[in-house]
């Protein structure tokens, strides 16, 4: 296997990769997805063209009983993948208003849209008809554009195929330039200007193809020339559909880095939302479930549920005033302070730490049996937004897998009320529940400390 074989199969497996990972938003149905889907089809097209290249897939295409089966069907999906990224780019730079002056690049466009679909249709028409009637498919061949150099059924029937896509590549790469020109997420810039680049490269190619196929009707060209221009063309492509496939991925990674970190909030909050919701089960849309169950609910993005998770917490906490004891707070706080010096905690751990006391204790409270009273005070938040809101919880709830039912009942006790009984199960829960189960730690020399104090 040559290197540039190796390289066709890595190139073909980046696209097909790249097509996988944005399936799921070409999936959806609402206007913006559907120009998710348009984009995905070119993906998709382009991936099957590039297998269809591959020497183990070209050969066994070739011998088959259609000769040269591989060059059809790779222009085939070709055609469909460049017809779906043009019906992509008149669906992002076509919508403008219709009053005042249209953009140029609108304009542009907008012809597009009229002549693509027809351009699209008449290409595979023809392309078909070249290909079996006035391209010579005598003996299989290995690389079609050098082992046919000089022939004018297969230059014509080449040309019509590079017309098409040099026409194409021109296109995207002048719409491309001029987004690129105006972006202004640095992300999206790079990724414009790479397939933009791209693009140009794709110009280049079929231009220096279809001129090298007709200088050779004129003057056929020798075998190992006509071969060697073909690897270094081949490899061009290859170097294009590298630019392509990871210019169209990078505008994806901020979308990439704000899953993780929705993923990492999932993790973390999990345990202190699983706790409360057990005991107000009425809350949430659906019971509660384990860690592994809540991440794999692929139904609802992770975005929606890290927001449900908050306002869930922040009602379970607002029901949980009405079974604390009023100076619970002030008791909460103080162990946040003892707990802080003994273990040199920074000041800004001590506001979440006070709030994971006073949630475990008013839980304990609650399982204790205590009556519904007035609403008890906690703690001031100073979140401005949803993401400042997620963040200050996650602080929250690492805060509350080091707390211990013991704790909880040294608060409680200090606040003036004396929880029995249904308490010690809480201390089991504490030890076999869903928190420890997840990996909250034990009682660490902060909690010792703590009681030595009390």
């Amino acid at each position: 296997m040559t290197p540039l074989d190796l390289a066709g199969y890595l190139i073909a497996g980046l696209m097909t990769a790249v097509a996988l990972w944005r399936m799921p938003a070409a999936l959806r149905g609402d206007e913006a997805d559907r120009r998710r889907r348009a984009l995905w089809g070119c993906y998709a097209g382009f991936a099957a063209a590039l297998w269809t290249k591959t020497r183990v897939v070209r050969i066994g295409l070739n011998d088959s009983s259609v000769t040269d089966l591989s060059v059809l069907i790779k222009h085939y999906t070709a055609t469909i993948a460049i017809l779906a990224i043009l019906s992509y780019i008149v669906a992002i730079y076509g919508q403008y208003a219709d009053e005042g002056d249209i953009p140029r690049h609108v304009r542009f466009a907008r012809l597009i849209q009229q002549v693509a679909a027809k351009a699209s249709v008449a290409t595979l028409v023809l392309l078909t008809v070249l290909f079996f009637t006035v391209v010579d498919r005598s003996v299989p061949s290995d690389r079609f554009v050098a082992d046919h150099a000089g022939q004018w059924g297969a230059t014509l029937y080449m040309s019509v195929f590079y017309l098409y896509l040099g026409t194409a590549s021109a296109v995207c790469a002048y719409q491309w330039a001029l987004a690129t020109a105006g972006a202004g997420l640095r992300l999206l810039r790079i990724g414009l200007g790479m397939m933009t680049f791209a693009m140009f490269i794709g110009v280049g190619y079929t231009v220096s193809r279809t001129l090298f196929l007709w200088v050779s009707v004129i003057d056929e060209p020798s075998e190992a020339f006509a071969l060697r221009f073909d690897e270094i063309t081949e490899a061009s492509q290859v170097v294009l559909f590298a630019f392509f496939a990871v210019g169209a991925s990078v505008p994806a990674l901020g979308n990439v880095r704000r899953r993780a970190k929705l993923w990492r909030a999932q993790v973390r909050l999990h345990a202190l939302w699983y706790e409360l919701m057990t005991a107000f089960p009425d809350q949430p849309f659906d019971p509660p479930a384990s860690l592994v169950r809540e991440l794999t609910r692929f139904g609802t993005p992770a975005d929606l549920r890290i927001d449900r998770w908050a306002a869930d917490i922040a009602d379970a906490v607002e029901k949980l005033r009405h079974y604390a004891p009023g100076t619970l707070l002030d008791a909460a706080r103080e162990a946040a302070g003892e707990t802080a010096e003994a273990t040199t905690t920074g000041p800004e751990r001590t506001g979440p730490l006070t709030e994971a006391y006073w949630i475990k204790a008013a839980l304990a409270a609650h399982g204790a049996g205590a009556a519904p009273g007035d609403a008890a005070a906690v703690g001031n938040r100073h979140a401005t937004d949803q993401d400042g809101e997620v963040a200050w919880l996650v602080r929250v709830a690492a805060a509350y897998r080091t707390v211990t039912a013991e704790q909880a009942r040294q608060i409680l006790e200090s606040a003036g009320a004396e929880p029995s009984g249904p308490a010690d199960s809480s201390e089991a829960s504490d030890s076999s529940g869903p928190a420890d189960s997840s990996g909250a730690p034990q009682p660490s020399g902060a909690a010792a400390a703590k009681e030595q104090t009390a």
